[in-house]
């Protein structure tokens, strides 16, 4: 069964939002997705500074099954990209909760991220 932390808030594409303080987010592919893509092999991520909207693709991420897109769950501005995922991709399969997020986001809107599925909605998701 895939880890699902209470304390983050979910898409329905298999991204988590963290809140870090300061109107901050850490965003990353939930447990359940990185199992279902199996072993990492590349993550392609925007730099620092990127305007992304909600729903607009932030980058890919390549498996050993598949090649996937990223989708920002909020609209904000990219503070700081996991660049540990340059060298070791991997990461998000050991760790996608921890050392595998992908990147730090200000929020145009911090009430925005209560719009995301909590964990009991996303447990639904993926049954």
């Amino acid at each position: 069964m895939a880890s699902i932390p209470d304390d983050l808030r979910y898409t329905e594409e298999h991204e988590y939002v963290r809140t870090t303080g300061d109107g901050v987010v850490e965003i990353g592919i939930t447990d359940y997705a990185q199992g279902e893509l199996g072993d990492v092999v590349y993550v392609e991520l925007p730099t620092a500074g990127t305007r992304l909207g909600a729903h607009d693709v932030f980058g890919t991420i390549e498996a050993v099954k598949a090649v996937s897109e990223l989708f920002s769950p909020l609209a904000g501005e990219v503070t700081e990209v996991n660049s540990r995922l340059d060298q070791e991709p991997a990461l998000v399969n050991g760790d996608p909760y921890g050392a595998g997020w992908m990147i730090r986001m200000r929020l145009d809107d911090v009430a925005a991220a209560e719009s995301l599925l909590d964990a009991e909605g996303y447990r639904k998701i993926i049954g």
